[in-house]
């Protein structure tokens, strides 16, 4: 019997900033907020598409249920953690997270 804890849920957010602060977003992003995530997600992906003028950043953490990611994101998964220098690139700060059931996953590996 296979005992791995198996994701149910993925938590999604989304953030916006400009094209000239993008490199330096996401190399900030990784060291303050997705390296934390990375020690309590079942799993993280992180993505990023450049625009014209913007470049927008998503980060997808794979989790056993609602209850473990509370325990990373506190009693409301939901609510935003914002890092300590997101109102400085962010275009405006994402004021919800998405929360998604898991309802296939299929030859996706990191």
């Amino acid at each position: 019997m296979d005992t791995a804890k198996r994701p149910t849920i993925a938590r999604i957010w989304r953030g916006r900033t400009t094209r000239e602060r993008a490199d330096e977003y996401e190399a900030y992003n990784y060291e303050a907020g997705i390296k934390p995530l990375i020690e309590k997600a079942l799993g993280v992906q992180t993505f990023r598409e450049d625009r014209e003028n913007e470049t927008e950043f998503v980060t997808i953490s794979y989790w056993e249920s609602v209850e473990a990611m509370s325990v990373f994101a506190g009693e409301d998964p939901t609510r935003i953690h914002h890092l300590e220098r997101d109102p400085e690139f962010l275009i405006e700060l994402p004021r919800e997270v998405q929360i998604l059931r898991l309802l296939t996953s299929h030859g996706v590996t990191g």
